[in-house]
């Protein structure tokens, strides 16, 4: 691929990205990116970036149609509150306006729709990051006894049912009791609430939906998820296997030994064993 254009939120996956494609042998990598999201430092990894707030559609399918790139990701997070208040231009007002409802999913859709009438195809965000992706089984922390194994298996019997709601796709259980739902705050959130609740040892659980647009909604464990789990005295955080993102591995993994927090991969057609 000559050129790819990258959406870029906050967090690390931007740049697991930007490394990512660069080592599949992308030549040009030319990056939208907002302001108070985006860490800045991110234009050392890509050749062009340009700044614009939250809102911008226009702008910003102008300039990807301008520096000539034909495919995007998105990649990275957009703080759930800054969906609610947006300072939209006239492409935005037009497309939200055409919105029978309003949550991540919609709104996202409805900007890979203009990308399309635009000739830019909105790629799946896990392209480039097959390495980023959870494998089944125990992926770094202390091995799972039987009472985790069956929280585990209720708290993905839970989540699937709640994200295919479209409400979240994490849950915080202990001992066969629902603890906290994810919603629109986010997983961080959740956690510090099921934590708050469970005291010690609960288990997160995150799942994808059962039609997920992996296009621009990629379940993702990196360091801060592991230092909220940390912070709430979790025990397991228990990911969808092929399905997740796992950014900074060697620091997961550091940061779960350290602080004796399992992270397991589960198979949609597996239970959890040790």
């Amino acid at each position: 691929m000559k050129a790819l254009g990258i959406i870029a939120g906050n967090g690390v996956y931007p740049f697991a990205m930007a490394k990512s494609a660069r080592s599949a042998g992308v030549d040009r990598i030319v990056v939208t990116a907002f302001h108070n999201e985006t860490n800045p430092a991110l234009s050392g990894l890509v050749d062009e970036i340009e700044w614009m707030r939250v809102g911008q559609l226009g702008k910003m399918i102008n300039y990807f149609k301008k520096a000539g790139v034909s495919a995007v990701v998105m990649s990275g997070q957009i703080n759930p509150k800054n969906l609610f208040d947006l300072r939209p231009d006239i492409k935005a007002l037009l497309v939200l306006g055409r919105l029978k409802t309003r949550n991540a999913e919609s709104i996202f859709g409805a900007i890979g729709d203009e990308l399309a009438k635009a000739g830019i195809e909105l790629l799946d965000a896990t392209t480039f990051m097959d390495d980023y992706l959870a494998q089944p089984g125990l992926v770094a922390g202390p091995k799972l006894d039987k009472r985790l194994e069956d929280d585990i298996r209720y708290g993905f019997e839970i989540a699937k049912e709640v994200s295919r709601l479209d409400i979240g796709q994490t849950v915080v259980v202990k001992n066969g009791t629902v603890l906290a739902v994810e919603a629109f705050e986010g997983t961080n959130v959740a956690i510090k609430r099921g934590g708050e609740l469970g005291r010690k040892d609960a288990i997160v659980v995150k799942v994808s939906k059962p039609n997920q647009d992996f296009r621009f909604d990629v379940p993702v464990v990196g360091p801060i998820t592991l230092e909220t789990a940390r912070d709430a005295k979790i025990r397991v955080i228990a990911v969808e296997a092929k399905r997740t993102l796992l950014l900074e591995r060697e620091k997961l993994q550091e940061l779960a030994s350290k602080n004796g927090i399992s992270i397991f991969a589960v198979s949609l057609d597996q239970v959890p064993h040790s």
